[in-house]
Formats: C-alpha cells, sequence, structure tokens
C-alpha cells in the first residue's frame, strides 16, 4: 500500500511539474508575440504588456495592494525609434537587427556621405554625424537621452570591404514623459499577512528598433515574469502563513526604472518586506543557477544551496556578491534582504533579435520552481 501511495505521489509530482513547464511555455510565447512588440517603447508593447499581466493576476486571483488597482503608474523620458530604420554601407542594404543595431541614445538622421576611417574598427561621416562601429557581437538597450550624432554598430560579419560610403535613414522620437507602470498583487497570508515575502521580475523589454524590428525578449525576461505567474497561480491555491506579494516591473532595462519607483513609493512599509526573490533569465539552467546578493544574506542562502544539494534540483547554486546588475538592487539599498537569481548554460541569445521563444528551452523551471517553494517554506 506504501509503494503504490509513493507512486501516485510522484506521479502526481511529475504531472504538475509538466503542467508548470507547459504554463510557463505558453506565457512565453505570448509575451514574445509580435503583438507585444518586445513590450517596450513603440507599438504601444510595455502597456499591452502590463494590462495582460493586470488580467493575469486578476483571473489567478490575487488582491490588490492599492485601491483595487494592480497597476503602480509612473513615468520617465526615453528616446525610440518608431519608424523609419534604413542603412546601406558600400550601397549594401543591411538588415536592422541582425546586421546592425542604432545605439539607444542616437538622434534620427536621413543623409548619405562618405566614411572617413578613424582606426581598425570606427568610420566617420564628419558632415552628417554619422559614427560607424564595426562589432563582434550586437546587444542593444536603452536610453533617457538623444545625443548630438547617430552612432551605428555594424556586424563585421555583414560586409566584405572596408566601410567606405553610408546611407541612413532612421527617425527616433525623444518621449519626454513616457507612460508605464508596475504590476503588483498579492496572496493574503494566513497568520502573518502584515509580513510579506515578495516574488518579482521585470515584464519589460527593448522593444522596437525601427517599424519592422523588434526584440522578442524571452530570456529576459518573459522567462521570469512567467515564471512568477506560475509560482502566483500556486500560492493563490496554496495560501502561506506570510503573505506572498508579486511585482511585475517596468523599465528594469532603461536603468531599473520601476525598481527604483517602488522603493521610493512603496506600496507598503519597506519594513514589512521578509524576504524578496527577483528572477531575472530563468529560462536556461543547465549549469545551474547564480545567487546576488549570496554573500550578503550567508544564512539564507545556506538555507537555499542545502535545499538544492538535499535534493538535487540544479546542477549548481553559485555564489555571486552584491551587484546592481537587476531589480533586487534598490531594495538591497534600503535594507531590504533580497536575491536576483538567474540561470545558466545554454543559449546565450541577450539583448538581441535571437532570443526567442521558440529556441528558449525553459529546461529548469519546473527544478527551480521545486526549489524556490522550499525555500519560501523554509523563511517562514
Amino acid at each position: 500500500m506504501k509503494k503504490l501511495v509513493l507512486i501516485i505521489s510522484v506521479l502526481l509530482s511529475t504531472t504538475a511539474h509538466a503542467q508548470d513547464s507547459a504554463y510557463i511555455r505558453s506565457k512565453v510565447d505570448t509575451l514574445t508575440s509580435a503583438a507585444f512588440w518586445g513590450r517596450g517603447y513603440t507599438n504601444n508593447g510595455m502597456q499591452k504588456a502590463a494590462s495582460f499581466l493586470q488580467q493575469q493576476f486578476a483571473s489567478i486571483g490575487l488582491l490588490s495592494f492599492d485601491k483595487n488597482n494592480y497597476l503602480q503608474p509612473f513615468d520617465f523620458p526615453v528616446n525610440t525609434f518608431p519608424g523609419e530604420m534604413q542603412v546601406s554601407i558600400n550601397d549594401k542594404l543591411l538588415q536592422p537587427g541582425k546586421d546592425y543595431i542604432v545605439a539607444p541614445d542616437a538622434k534620427g538622421v536621413k543623409a548619405s556621405g562618405d566614411l572617413v576611417q578613424k582606426d581598425s574598427v570606427t568610420f566617420v561621416d564628419a558632415k552628417n554625424k554619422i559614427i560607424v562601429v564595426l562589432e563582434n557581437k550586437l546587444t542593444w538597450s536603452v536610453a533617457q537621452e538623444v545625443v548630438d550624432y547617430t552612432l551605428i554598430k555594424v556586424d563585421k560579419k555583414a560586409l566584405t570591404a572596408i566601410p567606405t560610403t553610408i546611407a541612413a535613414n532612421i527617425e527616433n522620437k525623444f518621449v519626454k514623459r513616457f507612460y508605464t507602470g508596475n504590476v503588483c498583487g498579492y496572496v493574503k497570508g494566513t497568520q502573518y499577512p502584515d509580513s510579506v515575502i515578495f516574488i518579482t521580475a521585470h515584464y519589460d523589454h527593448l522593444g522596437g528598433m525601427g517599424k519592422n524590428t523588434y526584440f522578442p525578449g524571452a530570456n529576459d525576461n518573459a522567462s521570469g515574469t512567467s515564471f512568477l505567474l506560475s509560482l502566483a497561480t500556486y500560492y493563490a491555491q496554496h495560501p502561506q502563513p506570510y503573505s506572498i506579494g508579486f511585482i511585475c516591473f517596468a523599465s528594469e532595462e532603461a536603468g531599473l526604472v520601476g525598481s527604483k519607483y517602488f522603493t521610493e513609493h512603496p506600496l507598503i512599509p519597506l519594513s514589512r518586506i521578509k524576504f524578496l526573490l527577483n528572477f531575472d533569465l530563468v529560462g536556461t539552467g543547465d549549469d545551474g543557477v547564480t545567487v546576488v546578493n549570496a554573500t550578503e544574506y550567508p544564512q539564507a542562502f545556506s538555507i537555499l544551496k542545502s535545499i538544492n544539494e538535499n535534493n538535487h534540483f540544479l546542477a549548481a547554486v553559485k555564489v555571486r556578491g552584491k551587484a546592481a546588475n537587476s531589480d533586487h538592487y534598490w531594495f538591497t539599498e534600503k535594507g531590504v534582504p533580497a536575491f536576483f537569481i538567474y540561470t545558466m548554460g545554454g543559449i546565450a541569445a541577450y539583448h538581441d533579435v535571437f532570443d526567442k521563444g521558440a529556441t528558449l528551452p525553459l529546461n529548469e523551471v519546473n527544478d527551480l520552481g521545486a526549489l524556490v517553494k522550499e525555500f519560501v517554506g523554509k523563511l517562514q
């Protein structure tokens, strides 16, 4: 009889894990679709993603911190590229995102001219204030300002000769007040509802570069957002002694803007946050995970590492010190204990057009979820 119960238990656990993985996969596919246009600054991408997440929070049954509204709105300046995006070098039309990217703080330009070589990788059209730099790998980002020139980074593999001429038609639009917001909710604790363990992830990505190219942001960070939604679903069905809060931050890619705003305008006193777990880039995991702030909170890290060793969830749980590389940072600066956890190994796509849902393995999300649930239980 005991053997039968054990077999049934294992089967149920396996089924639940399979459902978690399928659920996360479906959300990643949705968030990386063209409809959300890279969850960024053109085509209402970030706003559409925020609306989607609010709907998800409502369907899961999360409570809101503020007047039945999951959205914590804010605004900030940002440079965007909503329209024309054409670059030809040596009369060869290049593909945006694949062959070249425009620096995020670049001004728009419509001009053609000759390029003068300045060093082995830098070429300048001084008359039109265009700079071309050859790169081995193209990675894009977001800027809150505009400079007085146009920097274009070109993949070396896209050219067969030294750049001598350029023609560019690039449209930029500086938005002084870009409106967005964090999406926040919680499951009320059964014994200590005023104390909260937060699970967080940023939902934004880089958006679009021109009217035909967007950056899907599967690993960064549709993976973390979808992982959060999976945990929110679990905790809504399994309330804990402490409240479990969930924040999907906006505008992490622009400089941790959403998390900074939350810590400066907290929806609950920061002193009530028992611990914060931030997830970013959790779509791989062949080589385990790294825990930022492990050295800052050695006792909590020891618990996390021990859980993994006892259960063999992940290949490794590695130590990293304090770093301002994701949304945990501002909380740590305010005295809130926090870990930032990211997976390692597997695909190398990052801040480029190749970070797609179809190629994201999501091979360790189930084990990572099991690890998190055990850890949250130990925190209580």
